[in-house]
């Protein structure tokens, strides 16, 4: 479906509800409520389903938690009816997977494909939502849902003559359909996050010669990854109820607690508290099994210097076992931050990719870029050439897709500058003074912490009862108290305070984006602490949040039974 462009005189859509974003969160908010019967329409920038999935097409993507749990549950014959085929999945297999959900769910013919939102302002006469499309096009509202991803505004660094390279130049989450073309090419990489993780041993493999730029480096672990067995496929299959269960409730993370856990040591008080032989033995268990289990060895990696101390040392010494060149290693190996700290990255040969001959390492801390030249790049040190230059920079990570879109709420009071000194959130769902506005995994709800799909089953859930909570007591307007508001901001932050998260330059800190204010943005207290809060909340009639009837009546939360009394 193409753009809806308005003609002169002719009249908005009307909806229950807008949905930015066709990814996970946008598919299943859509599917919950067409259940409920509200009309629905999500807006979708690409031209199909997949949100990030669609995107971030480079060599290498895939997911780095277990394909077996970064999948709904909502559904059983859904689940049923879909095989993974490898531990960790590939971007074009999640991207199948998503597109067979749309189409077995039927939910492509409320999807408007083709069509960024550009703008979205609240109506305080109408206790109505006005989405404008770039282009052209207007919808109108009650309900704004923003299932735009925590991970889906990727940036560019501000490097002087970025625009002046005359080679070809790509960045991860905008990768063309038909791929790039490395052979016998000089290639650039810069950037070593997660995306180059995955990226750079492939395009290694590819290119004629590969030079990685690297700011800050990062703790790897292998991900051995491999085809799901038909024996681990039986266990999932003969657990998944029990599984899901304990999913849901973040008792586990993913499939190789439970199918894997058989290999593994169980996660221990403190690696302080054991001898450095044994403790040495538990990672190493660990590691060979593979993925980011070894991040769950001690319970105090995160809150204990001297446990996370050990846990990198163990890392570390793996780095200097893997790459020949001892200051090659040394350059790779992370000393200012505690492990954890940054994401943990999940890849296969990574360290091992530094081996290679037509493999070059540049550490920026020691050269800086100066700036982009038509042939390539000068850095302090020296000018480097290319054919390629692959940006793997990253994200404007959980706001980022929000502040690109000019979001006013009541009295014309804009998003962008209620968050001019970092995001405040209820729940990481609602906004004071933005009205009926909800956000799917925003700031201040665990999202990029855990298994983000079951962190957007939680929230799609809650969302769509609280909708149909408002018409099933004849409210129209929803909107966070901006107490509770501070309350839960100020938890949030104390949380994140009370562990060593805060000792990293990272962008769950918002700190790869050059003035961003640096406020520590997920919820790290896990997903039963907050699924527990947001239940309580709902139970005690969405207290922290102010409703207002159709008759403009106003009440706070909880006081539909004097509304009654009132009529």
């Amino acid at each position: 479906m193409g753009k809806t462009r308005k003609t002169r005189g002719t009249p908005s859509p009307t909806f229950d509800a807008i949905v930015v974003g066709a990814g996970f969160a946008g598919l299943y908010m859509l599917h919950r409520l067409r259940a409920l019967g509200f009309k629905t329409r999500v807006y979708e920038t690409g031209d199909g389903v997949g949100g990030t999935w669609f995107w971030n097409r480079y060599p290498g993507a895939r997911c780095d938690a277990q394909s077996l749990v970064y999948a709904y549950t909502f559904d059983e014959a859904i689940s049923e009816d879909w095989t993974w085929s490898e531990r960790y999945a590939t971007q074009p297999e999640i991207l199948r997977y998503l597109n067979h959900i749309a189409e077995r769910l039927e939910l492509r013919k409320d999807i408007q494909f083709d069509s960024r939102v550009a703008s979205a302002a609240w109506d305080d006469s109408t206790h109505r939502w006005t989405v404008q499309i770039d282009g052209g096009g207007t919808a109108t509202a009650r309900h704004l849902i923003m299932a735009s991803g925590a991970l889906s505004a990727g940036r560019l660094p501000d490097i002087p003559g970025l625009q002046t390279f005359s080679g070809a130049r790509f960045h991860t989450a905008d990768w063309p359909r038909d791929g790039v073309d490395f052979e016998d090419k000089r290639v650039a990489v810069i950037g070593t996050g997660s995306t180059a993780v995955q990226a750079i041993p492939l395009i290694a493999a590819a290119a004629r010669e590969l030079t990685v730029f690297q700011r800050t480096p990062t703790f790897v672990v292998p991900a051995r990854n491999a085809p799901i067995s038909p024996g681990e496929a039986q266990q999932f299959e003969e657990n998944r109820a029990a599984f899901r269960r304990r999913l849901k409730r973040g008792e586990i993370v993913g499939i190789g607690d439970v199918i894997l856990g058989d290999k593994l040591p169980p996660t221990q008080p403190s690696a302080v508290a054991l001898p450095a032989e044994e403790r040495q033995q538990i990672y190493e268990a660990r590691w060979q099994v593979g993925g980011a289990l070894i991040a769950r060895s001690f319970a105090d990696t995160l809150t204990n210097e001297a446990s996370n101390h050990a846990m990198a040392e163990f890392v570390r010494a793996k780095i200097r076992e893997i790459v020949k060149d001892p200051q090659v290693a040394q350059i790779l190996s992370p000393t200012d931050y505690p492990i954890g700290s940054k994401r943990l990255c999940v890849g296969t040969d990574y360290y091992e990719t530094f081996n290679r001959a037509n493999v070059t390492l540049v550490d920026l801390q020691k050269t800086p870029i100066d700036c982009i030249i038509p042939r390539g790049l000068r850095t302090s040190e020296r000018e480097h050439e290319f054919d390629i230059m692959v940006f793997a920079t990253g994200f404007d990570a959980m706001t980022g897709a929000l502040s690109k879109i000019d979001i006013r709420g009541a009295a014309g009071a804009t998003l962008l500058r209620a968050w001019a000194e970092g995001p405040k959130s209820y729940l990481g769902i609602a906004v004071a003074g933005f009205p009926n506005l909800f956000t799917v995994t925003g700031p201040g709800s665990p999202s990029v912490l855990g298994n983000v799909v079951t962190s957007i089953e939680q929230h799609v859930e809650w969302i769509a009862e609280l909708i149909d909570y408002m018409r099933a007591n004849k409210f129209d307007r929803v909107e966070a108290e901006g107490a509770a508001q501070e309350t839960w901001s100020a938890h949030v932050t104390a949380a994140a305070a009370q562990t060593l998260m805060m000792k990293g330059k990272s962008w769950y800190l918002g700190a790869n984006v050059p003035g961003k204010p640096r406020v520590f943005m997920p919820y790290i207290k896990g997903i039963a602490v907050y699924r527990d809060e947001c239940d309580a909340v709902a139970r005690d009639s969405y207290r922290g949040f102010h409703l207002t009837s159709s008759a403009s009546l106003s009440s706070t939360a909880g006081s539909a039974a004097r509304l009654a009394a009132a009529n």
